[in-house]
């Protein structure tokens, strides 16, 4: 069976040592009494919650699933689900980081990010249901009425209802543009919604006594496309004026996805007949709503990753060091045993280290963005705020597909390590694998991140916010250029950080000529902007840890930070090389192919 410890230590030194986010709350009038021993304190029981509560429930939700009931279009989660949602919501961890307007605790985004990536960690499948409240408390503190607010921001705070993001169609995919949910005003200013949605993530569940499902569907005078979608909050239970529950709506479950991974949450099918919703925000301009939602899903899909990345290194860890069998190649190390552990084999090491780098690098990096969305939201300055905005926009594509693509080798490389114990059920590697896969394909597949980040975020405005973050960089190369120690960590970021405008710009001069040219590059240019953003959190990791080490800090984890930034930098961070070579290869072989794929 496989455990789960709390990465509290390394939490705390990313965000106290490294981001210092105490200092930078202090210039927040909202978050300026949050200190270091507040933050230490709520995510250490976080932590209990997430190991003591979700993480048992684990494989047995796996196992068990979620059973629907075709009369009643109820859904059964499995045992124990129900009960920890409950202690969740007790808890008060669902109103952590919401506006005290509705009962929220008010704390920093920061802290939420930390609380979630230890309940991903624990049990993905069930944090979905959560998780999936928070993207439409968002959307409607950004975009609802007012009285939308009081209806349904107080219950979503509180955890007495959850919330649904209801996208997609079976024609539609990623191309919401497609969609043909229909919506038709009535009478008194609501809309009667018609239509089938798929893939809805907690689309039902018998957690709460009401579901809040946001709905994109059309207007009858809508213009074709992504242009003519509108958003709307359309209840499971109709909510009366006083905010009791009414009627039931006709928005239904009417099927289960049985799929690769994540069984424990109910991915559900939607039949919506006639159900009455309100609309949000402006009628015809609900694609841009519901990007507040989809945005932070994206983030959201992110930290799965971090925390399945995180728990199968740690259960891979512990497996090498007790697993014995053969020899060092250098020499027996267990003079006692029959055979040396695992761990003394080199590409034990790399396998293990690589999901320790890309767990390390994607905390840090989760930590800095949901930083800049505290500044964001809760800075004086506009042109922080502003700033900020823009740097999170940026760094979401990265965050969503990149931590995601390395959650997929990482997870895989921990399985490797059990060998064929990998593959069995009960060490629940196999799990790790099949929950991280879906993470690549939902909130926009991995290949939209990609098109999302060169096309729109860097192409889109010149390179304008890419230089911003370009700046961040140069400004540590000039801090640490010069100091010999740094060298392994700071060279390589200065080398690709001077390289990338270059093959931007060349990216970019060819796809003006040809859109396909930008589409051929776009997934290996994102995978070199991650190492970019990775390699930099990275060196500022190690720019602490040599300075405590200077200082004459003996903590041991100061010793390990630095050996695995150069394991990071030694043998992951030179993938950029080939992925310009091969982003600049072109669309040519991949479009000149009819023959070949006849």
């Amino acid at each position: 069976m496989p455990t789960y410890t709390p990465p509290l230590r390394d939490m705390q030194f990313v965000l106290h040592e490294v981001f210092k986010v105490t200092d930078e709350f202090k210039a927040m009038p909202a978050h300026a009494e949050v200190d270091a021993d507040t933050i230490n304190a709520v995510l250490e029981e976080a932590g209990k919650f997430a190991a003591g509560v979700a993480f048992p429930l684990n494989i047995s939700g796996d196992t068990e699933g979620c059973t629907l009931n075709q009369q009643t279009h109820e859904v059964t989660t499995p045992k124990g689900f129900k009960e920890a949602y409950a202690q969740y919501v007790e808890g008060g961890w669902a109103a952590l980081s919401c506006d005290t307007a509705y009962g929220g605790q008010g704390l920093p985004f920061v802290m939420n990010q930390c609380l979630y990536e230890m309940l991903n960690s624990a049990n993905q499948a069930w944090t979905m249901y959560p998780g999936l409240s928070h993207g439409a408390y968002e959307a409607l503190h950004a975009h609802g009425t007012d009285e939308q607010k009081k209806l349904y921001l107080p219950k979503l705070t509180s955890g007495e209802w959850t919330g649904t993001m209801c996208l997609t169609e079976p024609h539609c995919g990623t191309d919401l543009g497609l969609l043909r949910t229909k919506a038709e005003p009535q009478a008194d200013g609501t809309y009667k919604i018609t239509g089938n949605k798929i893939f809805i993530s907690a689309g039902e569940h018998n957690f709460t006594s009401n579901i809040v499902h946001l709905v994109l569907a059309r207007l009858p005078d809508a213009p074709k496309g992504s242009k003519g979608i509108s958003l709307f909050v359309v209840p499971k239970f109709k909510v009366n004026a006083d905010g009791s529950l009414g009627e039931r709506n006709p928005i239904y479950c009417t099927g289960l996805e049985h799929k690769m991974g994540i069984h424990g949450n109910a991915t559900a099918q939607i039949a919506i007949d006639g159900a009455i919703g309100t609309l949000v925000g402006e009628p015809n301009k609900g694609l841009a709503a519901m990007f507040v939602m989809m945005n932070a899903a994206r983030l959201g899909v992110g930290n799965q990753s971090l925390g399945l990345t995180e728990v199968a290194f740690q259960n891979a860890l512990a497996y090498a060091k007790d697993r014995i069998q053969m020899r060092s190649l250098s020499g027996t190390k267990a003079k006692d045993k029959e055979a040396d552990p695992i761990i003394v084999h080199p590409d034990v090491r790399k396998m293990l280290l690589t999901a320790k780098a890309y767990a390390e690098g994607a905390r840090a990096l989760q930590i800095f963005c949901t930083l800049l969305l505290d500044k964001a939201h809760s800075h004086p300055d506009e042109k922080v705020r502003k700033d900020s905005d823009e740097l999170v926009a940026l760094l979401t594509p990265i965050v969503k597909a990149f931590i995601t693509d390395n959650g997929h080798i990482a997870t895989n490389a921990c399985m490797q390590v059990f060998g064929g114990h990998g593959f069995i059920k009960e060490w629940g590697m196999e799990q790790f694998v099949r929950d991280n896969r879906i993470n690549m394909i939902y909130e926009g597949t991995n290949t939209v991140q990609s098109l999302d980040l060169l096309g729109r975020k860097v192409l889109g405005n010149n390179g304008a916010t890419l230089k911003k973050f370009g700046k961040l960089v140069g400004q540590l190369v000039a801090e640490e250029g010069v100091n010999e120690k740094m060298a392994e960590f700071i060279n390589p970021i200065a080398y690709l950080g001077d390289q990338m405008t270059k093959f931007t710009t060349e990216i970019g001069f060819r796809g003006f000529q040809n859109p396909d040219e930008v589409g051929a590059a776009a997934v290996d240019y994102l995978r070199v902007a991650g190492h970019l953003v990775f390699g930099y959190m990275f060196a500022r990791m190690a720019q602490v840890a040599l300075r405590e080490i200077a200082a004459g800090n003996t903590d041991p984890f100061y010793q390990a930070k630095l050996q695995t930034a150069r394991f990071y930098f030694a043998k992951l961070f030179p993938e950029v090389h080939t992925l310009m070579r091969t982003a600049r290869a072109g669309s040519k072989v991949l479009m000149d192919t009819d023959a070949a794929l006849a």
